[in-house]
């Protein structure tokens, strides 16, 4: 029992060691890792004392410090050393922190001016870093925090992290400090987008602070840039015009076509791009707008070059471009079209938000500018999406159009009293055309609401009505005879079967009675001439029946009566 009673101070003491392991690094100590800080022996003792002036108590102080503060002190030499206590040069030897030290932070400095946007507000000021701003759902809500993302820039295809962590040195008060990971970055993120070789060579007076944090050669350069790339765009546009003179063949020159206005937008963004990579590396603030205007010029070049040479290969499949689908024999081949202007729209959908996805993810879009606020709730999403609504509710209706088959492609239809062809169904439009060739332009919600007649979206055989009001007394027989040889003078390729032809009274009133010719027409694309035809001769045969028999076929009723 003794022996028990004496392991076990030996075995609360191996429990102990296991829960506390002594291997454990510098950084990871305190309350097993829940301290508000790191702990560290020393804290930059390549350094010497902190100057007096120096203040980095909170996250916004330190990064205050790294980008307003240097000017603060009237000594240079106390610059040099407020700079790298900034930082955490523990991977730094102790004899070189002085001077490695100095030039990272300098180094550090331009990269965040060149590449990242601070958003103040976003950077806590208090030193235990406790944002009382965030929400219970918040997953650092009410939670001591000891390191910060600040910003993150991607370096070779990765984002580097730019981060403060909070640092207490043995017998010292805890500080904020830009992290070991991220000094280690500091030089790889300065040969990347530090100044460009142009810049450095330029004289002092044009690296100076003009207005909204740019420099004189920026707001200088911009403007240039931009006239350069324009002139590029131009000049590459008369190029490809006159190259495209030369193609014989047709499948050649629509290619060239289709390939003409993306490889414009290519030569004005390649120019945008190698001009602020290499000659002019600008600020965080025109940099958060180039960077998406860059990545979206060749995003949409791109998939402008897909959809036309999508377009061009399907219209060389179908020859729909050249063909006039209006035609009975066609019927096929018009909802074949209309089934593949339905692919091209949704393909082009797809393609539009896949490349807006890009163009977003090669941004820090919405990470700056009080964008995050909006894009957290939601609020974003609202606003675009009430601007958008009428456009998104037409897009939605041409695609059901499309593949409802409620109306397709060169099918004859009778659009609020008007007669006409679909020629188009566009995104957000439905171009008809009347009768007289003049083209009606009607919004597809609009078009979709509003019942139409469709004459060729079952069969294309259909019964014209000829409506005449004639004398009571008229013989009908006489009148069936009369269209009966009318049908038969007629096209045979106009009408259906003629034994469909009839006469039938609908109706009659003090006036005479009203009679129906029905008129089987074999193609909805001709009925309307068919039918006009068969009026004039009928109307004539019963000109000729009223003079031959001295009988009054036609109503003289005073225009006053028959008001």
């Amino acid at each position: 029992m003794r022996g028990l009673l004496n392991a076990v101070p030996l075995l609360l003491a191996a429990l102990w060691f296991a829960l506390h392991p002594a291997g454990v690094s510098a950084q990871d100590t305190g309350s097993g890792g829940d301290a508000p800080w790191f702990e560290v022996d020393r804290l930059n003792p390549g350094l010497g004392p902190v100057p007096n002036g120096l203040d980095r108590s909170t996250p916004r102080a330190t990064v205050e410090a790294l980008l307003r503060g240097t000017d603060r002190l009237g000594d240079p030499e106390d610059r040099e050393r407020m700079l790298g206590h900034l930082l955490n040069l523990q991977d730094i030897p102790e004899a070189e922190q002085a001077e490695e030290g100095a030039r990272l932070a300098r180094q550090l400095l331009s990269v965040l001016n060149r590449r990242a946007v601070i958003d103040w507000g976003q950077i806590i000021d208090r030193p235990d870093a406790l944002d009382a701003r965030e929400t219970s759902n918040a997953a650092t809500a009410g939670m001591k925090r000891r390191s910060l993302l600040l910003w993150e820039i991607e370096l070779d295809g990765i984002p580097a992290a730019i981060r403060l962590e909070r640092i207490k040195a043995e017998g010292k008060a805890p500080v904020w400090v830009f992290s070991r990971q991220t000094v280690q970055k500091i030089p790889r993120l300065y040969d990347a987008f530090g100044p460009s070789s142009f810049e450095k060579w330029l004289p002092d007076a044009l690296r100076q602070d003009a207005f909204w944090n740019l420099m004189w050669w920026e707001v200088i350069g911009l403007p240039l840039l931009i006239l350069l790339a324009t002139m590029t765009g131009h000049l590459t546009s008369k190029g490809l015009g006159r190259l495209g003179q030369y193609p014989k063949h047709r499948i050649l020159r629509h290619a060239f076509r289709a390939a003409r206005a993306p490889l414009i937008i290519v030569a004005v963004t390649l120019v945008l791009s190698i001009g602020t990579q290499t000659l002019f590396v600008f600020s965080g603030r025109l940099n958060t707008v180039l960077t998406p205007l860059i990545a979206a010029g060749f995003v949409t070049a791109a998939l402008m070059l897909i959809l036309n040479v999508i377009e061009v290969i399907l219209d060389q499949i179908t020859g729909f471009e050249d063909m006039d689908l209006t035609g009975r024999q066609f019927d096929e081949s018009r909802t074949r079209a209309t089934r593949l202007a339905a692919v091209r729209r949704i393909l082009v959908i797809v393609v539009t938000l896949f490349g807006f996805g890009i163009v977003l993810a090669s941004a820090n879009v919405f990470r700056t500018y009080g964008f995050s606020l909006l894009a957290s709730a939601g609020v974003l999403t609202l606003v675009l999406g009430f601007a958008a609504r009428t456009i998104l509710s037409n897009i939605l209706s041409s695609l059901q159009i499309a593949l409802n088959q409620s109306a397709r492609i060169g099918d004859r239809v009778v659009w609020k009293d008007k007669l006409c062809h679909v020629e188009r169904i566009n995104f957000t439009f439905v171009q008809l055309r009347e009768w007289s060739g003049v083209r009606i332009v009607v919004p597809v919600n609009e078009f979709v609401s509003t019942p139409f007649e469709n004459w060729t979206l079952k069969e294309p055989e259909m019964l014209r009505m000829l409506k005449f009001k004639l004398a009571p007394h008229v013989d009908l027989d006489r009148l069936r005879e009369a269209f009966d040889a009318v049908v038969a003078e007629l096209d045979s390729e106009m009408l259906d079967d003629p034994e469909k032809a009839y006469v039938r009274v609908t109706g009659q009133d003090v006036f005479g009675m009203e009679v129906w010719f029905m008129l089987p027409c074999a193609d909805p694309n001709t009925s309307w001439d068919a039918a006009c035809i068969a009026r004039e001769a009928l109307i004539r045969r019963l000109n000729d029946l009223e003079k031959h028999d001295n009988v009054t076929i036609f109503p003289h009723v005073p225009a006053a009566e028959a008001a």
